[in-house]
């Protein structure tokens, strides 16, 4: 039997109170090394409290996240970034007026070699755009120009922008919030491509989804949140998407799930 592969990022016992209200119970949590692990939970089962944990948009209560073994203490998402863990949201971040180029390096732009960069900070747009290029060469995004503005593109293009700036700068871990949420299918099947492309490229990536077909089409394990806490992790090629409802909800327990049907 081959040993399982490597924990990139794992949670132990995170609690998160908001007053009166329990977020998070005890979470635990678990991604690997080269999969695609989705994250699924009816709304109040603490999914997105558990992301935001993850990807440093909170600090938790109590328990302890690790990242290759280590315990991180991530005080907000620049703290997560510089760690290697780049999160893309639901409501895409991209600025619609700049090039895709521009997009792509937002925030982190590549300022000239000597002088002119040090002291007048011009930008190196030239060797900008030639990552761009080789990026999005990388991951196969057919895009025909980097220097079009981003608001010319479909949504799924916007979304695809999203994720090849995250996988660009990620060096751990690429959390993807809800990014086939607002598109057709045509989009949405695009957009599933380019994360398997990710997933491929040697990074895990954690999916956020409440699109259960999307689920069973990209992922390689699925955390099933319920209550604030992890109610199962499951083998989409072992269970049926039924099943997978049924534990989400809490009309069937995992231990009643078919054999074979929990990850391990």
């Amino acid at each position: 039997m081959s040993a399982a592969p490597q924990i990139v990022m794992q949670a132990k016992g995170l609690v998160k109170r908001y007053g009166q209200v329990t977020a998070l119970d005890g979470a635990d949590f678990e991604l690997r090394a080269g999969e695609i692990l989705a994250v699924i939970g009816d709304n109040g089962a603490g999914k997105s409290t558990l992301i935001k944990a993850l990807s440093g948009a909170l600090v938790p209560d109590d328990g302890e996240i690790r990242l290759d073994g280590q315990p991180i203490r991530f005080k907000s998402p620049i703290d997560a970034r510089r760690a290697g863990i780049e999160t893309v949201y639901q409501d895409l971040a991209v600025a619609p007026a700049m090039t895709i180029a521009e997009n792509l390096f937002l925030g982190r732009e590549l300022r000239r070699d000597g002088l002119l960069g040090r002291v007048f900070r011009m930008l190196d747009k030239k060797r900008m755009l030639r990552l761009s290029i080789e990026r999005m060469q990388d991951l196969k995004v057919g895009i025909r120009s980097m220097t079009q503005a981003v608001e010319t593109l479909s949504g799924g293009q916007r979304q695809c922008v999203a994720v090849a700036r995250a996988a660009a700068f990620a060096q751990h871990v690429v959390i993807m919030d809800e990014p086939t949420a607002a598109l057709g299918v045509k989009e949405g099947n695009m957009v599933l491509e380019l994360i398997r492309r990710v997933r491929d490229q040697g990074l895990p990536v954690v999916l956020i989804s409440h699109n259960m077909p999307h689920v069973f089409e990209v992922a390689d394990r699925i955390h099933v949140a319920r209550l604030g806490k992890r109610a199962a992790v499951l083998d989409p090629k072992r269970v049926s998407m039924s099943d997978t409802v049924a534990v989400m909800t809490g009309a069937l327990l995992p231990e009643d799930l078919p054999a074979g049907s929990l990850a391990h």
